[in-house]
């Protein structure tokens, strides 16, 4: 009889194998509008730093959550929709000193590939595309949640934080760096859900 167990028991291994998760196929997942947050700070003249959001942004990737596997990522943010809380700033932010709006519409983020350094951390590399140029960033994501979302028809929902930095004059933005008036140093605040 014991032989006949020892026999069984890599069959119920294999099985428990064959059906575990690590199997699981990677999964697109779409950034859900009403739950995207795209912050920015930025010192003024020394005295506070300038909160900004941009309200308009859209992203998708796909991901493998058992192997934290980053297949493709993708975030495209419209330019115009920069919102300080002051109508006259923001226009000048939209215009050829900053953000170049009618010229460069879009602010466009690839990733290119993603770092684990725990089961809920990683970094985020990429190439983020602004005012027609392109260069390297790296973001740090933290996953706060993956859970069947509560309400409506319960989709599986990632929450993420993600913080970065980038020195804007990279990307040809010099407006009031040389004389102190608006910070070089950018901080980058998102906030997101994505299905």
């Amino acid at each position: 009889m014991r032989s006949a167990q020892l026999n069984i028991l890599p069959a119920l291994v294999l099985l428990a194998l064959a059906s575990s998760p690590a199997n699981a196929e990677p999964q697109r997942f779409d950034i859900d509008h009403e739950h995207f947050s795209i912050a920015f700070m930025v010192d003024h003249l020394g005295y506070a730093n300038l909160l900004g959001q941009f309200l308009e942004g859209e992203g998708a990737f796909v991901y493998d959550r058992e192997t934290q596997t980053l297949v493709s990522a993708e975030v495209t943010i419209q330019s115009s929709s920069v919102f300080t809380n002051l109508g006259a700033r923001d226009e000048h932010l939209r215009g050829r000193d900053f953000l170049d709006a009618d010229n460069h519409p879009r602010i466009h983020f690839v990733a290119t590939d993603f770092k684990p350094s725990s089961p809920t951390t990683g970094s985020l590399n990429g190439k983020l595309t602004l005012l027609g140029r392109t260069e390297p960033v790296t973001l740090d994501v933290t996953l706060n949640q993956d859970a069947v979302y509560p309400f409506g028809p319960g989709q599986p929902t990632l929450g993420l934080s993600v913080r970065g930095a980038l020195d804007r004059s990279n990307w040809g933005m010099n407006y009031g760096v040389d004389d102190g008036m608006v910070g070089d140093h950018v901080t980058l605040i998102f906030e997101l859900e994505a299905v």
